[in-house]
Parts: structure tokens; sequence; C-alpha cells
């Protein structure tokens, strides 16, 4: 069965439950948009015609709204493509074991500590081996498909970077796998033993048996994934599904009850969809916990990409590779991106005349 806007019906047959002083603000705030979103309650624009009249209620702008958030993704796919030169980009994903999902979970500052560590690992080995800058974004991912937190980091580096002696761009550099891992490994062990020594980190584990798991994955396997991409649009692509987008795509959800949700996801070991049955209050737990507090950024430019070396390098990068600035993309109108990604204006009447704006509804209090 097909649900016209399934995300907003969960979040409202539930709203006595995530709506309630338990809830972390950040949730009950980014629901609460997400229900307003497009209705009165926002207000709205009209336009018109001599045929037809056409009321246009506001966006949420919430990350936990399935159409606010496509139109931030796309908006920031066409900025990330606009600010980065044309050249060739590696993609390293740096995971660990699920024995250390937990701590994570219930650690938010550690977590929010991997991209960084992610980043300083692919810095410190290019630098000591060829001495260049590269310029990194990490992507700090909490879910995978079975809405479970699942902390890994996303990272796009370039695959050259900037001898900064001698002003050339080298345009390779070998990433390699073992030597990410053991790195990556170390550091994430070593961030959460610090924070054990200093008694902030919250586990139900005693010190004595933390420092038996540590010891014990210090000698495990960890998954690095290193891929090439054709070009930097390649990888925003890919990346765009992790950014400022619900966790879950609505196509996924293929049953609401009045007290269970069903919804699938791709088992890429079994290679074929699993389904999942849960309470609506299981669904939203599992949603809420990858919901990031206000002004929590996902994304994380490091090295030549980060703000003030952007501001210092790159114009001298663009003319070492002899490339032109390209301008910063301004947000497409709301009748252009529906044009553009479903084929038909908006702004037409019935009798295909262009309907133009007449008023605007303040919003309607609840």
């Amino acid at each position: 069965m097909k649900y016209q806007h399934p995300l907003k019906e969960i979040s409202s047959q539930a709203r006595s439950y995530w709506d309630r002083d338990e809830m972390r603000a950040a949730v009950r705030q980014a629901f609460s948009k997400a229900l307003q979103c497009r209705t009165a309650e926002l207000g709205a624009e009209v336009y018109s015609s001599e045929n037809q009249e056409l009321i246009l209620y506001h966006p949420c702008k919430s990350r936990a709204c399935p159409s606010c958030g496509y139109r931030a993704t796309v908006q920031w796919l066409r900025e990330r493509w606009a600010a980065m030169p044309d050249a060739l980009y590696k993609g390293i994903t740096f995971t660990m074991p699920d024995l250390l999902w937990p701590f994570f979970h219930n650690n938010p500052p550690l977590a929010k500590a991997l991209s960084a560590i992610a980043a300083e690992i692919i810095k410190a080995r290019v630098s000591a081996k060829y001495g260049v800058k590269v310029g990194a974004i990490a992507i700090l991912h909490t879910f995978n498909g079975k809405l479970e937190f699942n902390s890994h980091v996303h990272t796009m580096v370039t695959e050259g970077g900037l001898d900064g002696s001698s002003n050339i761009w080298v345009s390779r550099a070998y990433y390699e796998r073992d030597a990410l891992m053991k790195a990556w490994r170390k550091a994430v062990i070593a961030l959460l033993r610090a924070a054990l020594r200093a008694g902030q980190l919250r586990t139900e584990l005693t010190a004595d048996q933390m420092g038996d798991l540590l010891t014990h994955l210090e000698e495990r396997w960890w998954s690095i994934k290193i891929q090439s991409f054709e070009d930097k649009g390649h990888f925003l692509q890919y990346a765009g599904r992790y950014v400022r987008r619900p966790p879950i795509a609505q196509r996924r959800i293929t049953y609401i009850g009045e007290r269970t949700v069903r919804f699938w996801y791709k088992d890429k070991k079994l290679h074929r969809r699993i389904e999942v049955q849960c309470s609506l209050e299981e669904f939203i737990d599992r949603w809420s916990q990858h919901i990031p507090e206000r002004y929590q950024h996902a994304v994380r430019s490091f090295g030549l990409f980060a703000p003030r070396s952007l501001s210092q390098t790159s114009a001298a990068i663009l003319v070492i590779l002899r490339q032109k600035r390209k301008p910063r993309p301004k947000p497409r109108p709301w009748a252009e991106s529906i044009k553009r990604d479903f084929g038909y204006d908006p702004l037409l009447d019935h009798t295909g005349k262009r309907m133009k704006w007449v008023r605007r509804l303040v919003p309607r209090a609840r």
C-alpha cells in the first residue's frame, strides 16, 4: 500500500509519544515542524490568474521533513559542486565493529569527534608520505537500513594535493587501506580510553570490562572501503543520500497501522529485501536517534576545503589547475524546482495561463 506522506502520518499518530518532556528538544522541534509543513499553520503565498487561484503553503525547512530535506540536499550539492575544483577524488569510508556502536550512541560528543579523526588521519598519512595538503569532506553517518545506530564516517578526499613548497598540484597520491585502518582503529580506541579515564564515558560496563573489550578490538580487522569516483559530482550524489534528509526514504514504508509500522531494507549480504515490523513508538525511537541537535553539522570540511583554508588557497589552486572560479549558485525558485524534477510548471493554471503572486496569508494560530 502506498501512502501520500507516510512519515508525516506516523508523526501524527505517535504525537503523544514524541511530544513530551522526556524527548530531546531537537526531536520535538523537528517532528513538530514537519507536521506543520505546507499547512496553514506556517502561512502561505497566493497566486492567481483570471481562471484560477492557487494557495502555496510555506515549507518547514526541517531535516526531518522529506520534501524540505530533499530541497536542502539539492542546494548543498549544487554549492559544493561549484566550490570544489575539477580534479580526481577518492571516497574513503571508515567503519568500526558493531560492539562499539552503543558507546557512540550513548556519548554524542564522542560521535561528533569521529569526522575530525577520519580527516586528520588522511591528512597526516598523505602529508608524511607525499608532503602535500589535501582537501577533505567528512560526513558522520549514524544509521543503517534497519534504522539502527551504526556510527561510521564517509569522506571525500582529493586524489592528489597541493605541494605548498613548490606550488605544484600533485595529481595522485596512493591511499593505503591497511595503514589507514590501523591509524583509525588506534585513534578511535584511544578516544574511548581517554573518555573512560576521565570518567566521561557513559556505559554500563565496568572499567575492567571496557578495557578488556577495547584490547580485544585492537586485534580485530576494521573495514575501510576506498573507491575512486569519476568526478566530484559522482561522490556528491553518493553523499547526498546521507545529508539533510530523514534516515529512511518514504517509499520503504509499506504499512502503517494503529500500533505498528512495517518497512523494508536491502540486505547487502543476502542481496534481497528484508521487511522489518515494529511498534509506532519503536519506529519513532529509531528515527529520532538520528536527528542531530540544533546547529550540529553532519558535514565538515578539512584541509584545503576547510573554510579558513578555502578562502586563502582556493584562488591559487584554481590558477595552478588552470580553472575558473564558478559562481555560487542561488537557490532555485520553488516553481523552477518542481518543473525540473517533475516536468510540469505549477504556476500555470488549467488553461495554460501563468498565475501571478497576489498576496500572502499569515500563519494560522494553532
